[in-house]
């Protein structure tokens, strides 16, 4: 099998990682607009060679588009053209239902498998890549209805192969959750490292002070806005949601600070330390 990786960054570096250990694979071609990062990827073998992204469609069986999604929702189709119907591309962008809908009457649209492997840090680039990021991770898939049989089996042993466990879920399911899960943690981090450093001008005092509790809380903050900002944008309508729902709990909470109404914050307290209780099920 070969297999084609568009954006050689933590993500598509790390699944091209990941491949290389399995035998069935027999050639990983990189692709990515920054030649840095091409370079990079074959200096530290993550990919076999780099190639136009013509030529890696071309020669490939699988194709991954590991970009952030502004670019996926413009390869996406171009990649379906040049396609023919024996092979597969599978994107791991985190928004789903711009995609999905981008292509849904395309003629290969068959050939196409939706995923979001919930795993990543705040790296990027292909020297943030390392073989066992998917290891034990989530992955959705959605409208897996769409998808051909042949293209889904294929795409669920290629996830598999890499460690990961595959849910399904509806395109719009999925955008709603991941905007309260994921997309609203990564503002309320981005936004907390702001608010810091606009009050806080002696960064003598961030470092002397910054606990556990902050650098915890504040490590999303080091992700890559090119890669977050698309998110966003794509994903406005359920991120808007969110975010006003978090700012009305931060305005409750504010407002009894102000009135040091001591009981209805430990009440508020209380009850999000239930989260505790889910993710241990988890």
């Amino acid at each position: 099998m070969k297999v084609s990786v568009i954006g050689l960054g933590l993500m598509g570096g790390s699944f091209a990682l990941a491949l290389k250990q399995n035998d069935s694979v027999k050639m990983i071609y990189g692709v990515d607009k920054n030649k840095d990062h091409e370079a990079a990827a074959i200096k530290n073998k993550i990919v076999h060679t780099c190639v136009p992204l013509e030529e890696g469609i071309l020669k490939s069986d699988v194709i991954i588009i590991a970009t952030p999604v502004d670019a996926i929702s413009y390869l996406l189709p171009q990649v379906l053209d040049l396609m023919s119907p024996e092979q597969l591309i599978v994107d791991l962008g985190s928004t789903k239902s711009y995609l999905c809908e981008s292509v849904k009457n395309h003629a290969l649209r068959g050939r196409y498998v939706a995923a979001h492997p919930m795993a990543g840090t705040e790296n990027t680039g292909p020297l943030a890549a390392f073989s066992s990021l998917y290891e034990g991770a989530i992955n959705v898939v959605c409208d897996q209805s769409y998808s051909d049989d042949s293209a889904l089996k294929l795409a669920l042993k290629l996830f598999n192969d890499v460690g990961m466990k595959t849910v399904f879920m509806d395109s719009g399911d999925h955008d709603k959750h991941v905007a309260y899960i994921s997309h609203l943690s990564h503002i309320s981090s981005f936004m907390l490292g702001l608010t810091v450093l606009n009050i806080e001008r002696d960064e003598k005092n961030i470092a002397n002070l910054a606990g556990s509790g902050f650098e915890s809380t504040v490590r999303l903050a080091k992700s890559s806005p090119e890669m977050w900002a698309p998110i966003f944008a794509q994903n406005k309508k359920f991120v808007s949601k969110a975010l006003a729902e978090y700012i009305d709990q931060l305005s409750a909470f504010k407002q009894m600070i102000d009135v040091e109404d001591s009981p209805g914050m430990s009440e508020a307290m209380e009850k999000a330390n239930d989260i505790r209780r889910i993710l241990l099920i988890h």
